[in-house]
């Protein structure tokens, strides 16, 4: 039965919504997906980064192998095979661990996600002999999702800096011309529509001579917009029924992220991707503590990015 005491501020109660109703939450359905972000560290700074990355930024540092290999025993103790492990930043090329942590994934059977801006980080010598032995070794276990914001030289300096499209399509280009399985990950909100954004990215796939089908939408993911202070609906336990969305498809009803905050004596795991710095959204040490409840939906970004925008990072 719904709650009725009503709460003054949207996203406030972990279990009551401002209306009084009871706040929406979803149960664990099985791993699909580690998240390990390398810390929020980059290169760049864009507009809207919603981790808040930057070249100053390391309130979550680098991750080091010996941070990730525990998780990675907890998944094989599970008996279920191999599972995606997904790599996140900040900049995961500025990771000093970073080739020895895809390796230790990769080694295992898993397959691996890498979320990389594709610019100077990834081009150091060291880096792009290591993926080369890597691709030589694994193949199609690994897959690269490039983000570019836009397709235009124009947006997407905007957002990422002037320069910043140019040395990008640049990291593309060679990805493409040794072989990498490659994708883009783009954002929706800088284009008038989903058909545009997929011909505009197809014109610009074409030009790099990339292997990449724009209307795929794995190999182009196109990502709803998530804005701090946002304010959309809050998501309750009737709206599965009323939006016809089953809570099995969220992200974290499959999927953990690993962090490592600035001063911790170890990672710590959280809900998703998204919301790294939410205090409520960190679950515990290891996977099974992170994984025994259900989790709230208490946040703005739980309604525009996963219940309402449909959004997954992963593949």
């Amino acid at each position: 039965m719904p709650h009725t005491t009503l709460i003054s501020q949207k996203f406030h109660d972990p279990f009551v919504t401002a209306k009084g109703e009871t706040r929406g939450s979803v149960d664990w359905r099985g791993l699909k997906t580690l998240w390990l972000n390398t810390g929020t560290l980059c290169n760049i700074e864009c507009v809207n980064c919603y981790i808040k990355s930057s070249p100053t930024n390391d309130e979550l540092v680098y991750l080091r192998l010996a941070d990730v290999t525990p998780y990675l025993d907890e998944v094989e103790a599970l008996g279920e095979g191999p599972k995606e492990i997904g790599i996140t930043g900040g900049e995961p090329f500025m990771c000093p661990d970073i080739l020895k942590i895809m390796e230790a994934v990769l080694v295992r059977g898993h397959s691996l996600l890498l979320l990389t801006n594709a610019m100077r980080p990834m081009m150091r010598p060291r880096i792009r002999d290591g993926l080369l032995e890597l691709k030589a070794r694994f193949g199609k276990k690994m897959l690269l999702r490039v983000s570019m914001d836009h397709y235009s030289q124009a947006l997407h300096d905007a957002e990422r800096g002037d320069g910043s499209f140019d040395i990008a399509c640049e990291g593309l280009a060679w990805l493409g011309s040794n072989g990498f399985d490659v994708a883009i990950a783009g954002r929706q909100a800088l284009a008038d529509s989903e058909a545009e954004a997929r011909a505009g990215y197809g014109r610009l796939i074409a030009a790099l001579g990339l292997s990449i089908d724009p209307a795929d939408e794995k190999a182009l993911v196109l990502f709803p917009e998530m804005v701090d202070g946002d304010s959309p609906p809050e998501i309750t336990t009737a709206c599965w029924g009323i939006l016809d969305v089953d809570p099995a498809d969220m992200m974290c009803a499959s999927q953990r992220m690993v962090v490592r905050r600035k001063g911790a004596g170890k990672a710590t795991v959280t809900a998703c991707t998204l919301l790294a710095y939410e205090a409520g959204f960190e679950l515990g040490e290891t996977l099974r503590e992170a994984t025994d409840k259900p989790v709230q939906l208490n946040h703005a970004w739980c309604a525009s990015f996963c219940v309402l925008g449909g959004g997954s990072c992963s593949a």
